[in-house]
């Protein structure tokens, strides 16, 4: 096996930099037996604090006797030129890929930075706005009446994931996403509650290993029942009952990541 290695990532742009973090962290992610120490740096977006950076990129360099690598996303030609000669490796998405694309569409870039990120379409982004409150707003149940407008609705034990995967379906495929958390009460009743049910064209259920849900648990309520393995197992076996009882749509949050769970979903519907 190879042997582990330290490396100096940076995520550079002159927006966000959330295309260059997305792009850099996906090519990482190859490398399981390396380690990166990541440094965040938007709005570069002057040629003064490009050259700061180039400079603090020199400095990494000689006290790590290793060239940091940097992905970058830098549409401004000669803020892009600076960093580019500097002492790093350097990976910026739009000059490896925009040339060939540019032939292929036919048309010229508009070298607008911040573009993908930013409020070019209010009516869009005010959509986009308007499901992240929805998430918010119907979070674990609280709005049983409001679920008819959800596109989504993921149900499951406490700490199951679906919060976060809401918020992402919210966030990035501009998806109604409401979430109920199946309570005690349902446990004793052994069923759903009817106004859920109404939904079931919309519901997916997240489903969870015991051993993993107990140690989520414990960093919410240490000691406490609700963490407890006995308790754990119980809570999902019936919740596993109830979903196959209902033919519902079950993912496995244990081994999806969030990522993973909101394009299974966006896929499925």
């Amino acid at each position: 096996m190879a042997e582990s290695v330290s490396r100096t990532v940076y995520f550079v742009s002159e927006s966000t930099g959330i295309t260059a973090e997305a792009y850099g962290l996906s090519l990482l992610s190859q490398f399981a037996d390396a380690r990166f120490v990541k440094r965040y740096t938007p709005f570069i977006n002057t040629r003064e604090k490009a050259q700061a950076l180039a400079n603090e990129l020199a400095h990494r360099a000689e006290a790590e006797g290793e060239k940091p690598i940097v992905f970058a996303t830098m549409v401004d030609e000669e803020i892009n030129a600076v960093i580019k000669h500097a002492e790093c490796h350097y990976f910026e998405l739009f000059e490896r890929f925009m040339p060939e694309l540019v032939e292929v569409v036919g048309q010229a870039p508009s070298h607008k930075s911040g573009v993908s990120h930013g409020v070019t379409n209010l009516e869009n982004y005010e959509a986009r706005i308007e499901t992240i409150n929805y998430a918010l707003s119907n979070d674990d149940g609280m709005r049983l009446n409001k679920f008819h407008k959800a596109d989504v609705i993921l149900i499951g034990v406490s700490r199951s994931g679906k919060t976060p995967t809401c918020l992402y379906l919210a966030l990035h495929f501009g998806m109604r996403a409401a979430n109920y958390p199946i309570t005690e009460e349902d446990f004793e009743k052994g069923d759903l509650p009817d106004e859920l049910l109404e939904h079931k064209q919309k519901i997916f259920a997240l489903t969870i290993e015991p051993e993993r849900l107990a140690a989520i648990r414990e960093l919410r309520r240490p000691d406490s029942d609700y963490a407890s393995l006995r308790r754990c197992y119980k809570e999902c076996q019936m919740a596993q009952d109830m979903f196959h009882r209902h033919s519902l749509t079950v993912l496995d949050s244990t081994t999806h990541s969030i990522e993973e769970l909101a394009s299974l979903i966006k896929k499925s519907l």
